[in-house]
């Protein structure tokens, strides 16, 4: 197993979940990984838990919100491990109590969530760059949501800042392909990670999995997987493009379950 043999990978938000689903299979694929995210303490157990395993892991402090925090971050993974190859933009945030619609929406939560969602993600590939162009080049992976592709009711800040991630992909695509660097996104629906089991009611879940076009919900290893395949050679002539992995949530007609529970 040597998919990212010998790469070194920084992963934010990587304590949990979708972040720490990649850092385990990257690791598990021969990379050095360093998780960074605000939550330490679960970091450093997720990391210690990767070398149990046979994995190289570290772990350190991040606060997306801070740039002086995420320039850390990737000086951190350059001292420890000499460089950077892959860097996961994975830290989110959504608050459904104050990203409403645009009359009602807190101005507040929109300038938290843009600095946050999006300007994370720029200032990750900003640090992260010039250690890829030493090296040769690189693959920068962004977290984007489907959110970024449909309207919705609620979460207007989430949803354009998701959107601001997927055009930044391909900016940061164009601007530095030349160099070997390239910059892909992913685009998860609804996964099962244990944020969205402990805030989501089993009838919210049944909504969400009528609408799919595959009977289940997508766990956090779905995304870590496509995470691993957008860092490795086998996606070497992939670069500014949105993998949307939603299990068909997004692709029929929005009635269609309606109108096939009816003939049943």
């Amino acid at each position: 197993m040597d998919r990212v043999s010998n790469k070194v990978a920084l992963l934010t938000g990587a304590a949990s979940g979708i972040g720490l689903s990649a850092a385990t299979l990257l690791a598990a694929e021969g990379a050095s990984v360093v998780l960074a995210d605000f939550n330490q303490a679960g970091a450093e157990t997720a990391a210690a838990q990767i070398r149990r395993l046979g994995g190289e892991a570290a772990a350190i402090f991040l606060d997306a919100s801070n740039e002086q925090s995420i320039q850390e971050a990737v000086a951190f993974t350059v001292a420890r491990y000499g460089k950077i190859d892959i860097l996961f933009n994975n830290v989110g945030l959504t608050n459904l109590r104050k990203d409403l619609d645009i009359v009602s929406m807190d101005l507040a939560e929109w300038d938290r969530l843009m600095n946050v969602n999006l300007k994370s993600v720029l200032l990750g590939a900003r640090y992260a760059i010039p250690h890829m162009q030493e090296a040769g080049g690189g693959s920068i992976i962004n977290t984007a949501s489907m959110s970024a592709f449909a309207g919705d009711s609620i979460r207007s800040a989430y949803g354009t800042s998701k959107a601001g991630v997927v055009q930044l992909t391909k900016y940061i695509a164009t601007q530095y392909g030349k160099d070997l660097i390239r910059c892909n996104a992913i685009a998860p629906g609804l996964i099962l990670t244990p944020a969205a089991k402990a805030n989501m009611s089993p009838s919210l879940l049944a909504t969400f999995e009528k609408y799919n076009a595959l009977p289940y919900h997508g766990e956090a290893d779905d995304i870590g997987h496509a995470v691993v395949f957008l860092a490795s050679d086998e996606s070497k002539f992939m670069t500014g493009q949105t993998l949307q992995i939603e299990g068909g949530h997004y692709i029929g007609n929005p009635t269609s379950p309606d109108f096939m529970a009816m003939q049943d």
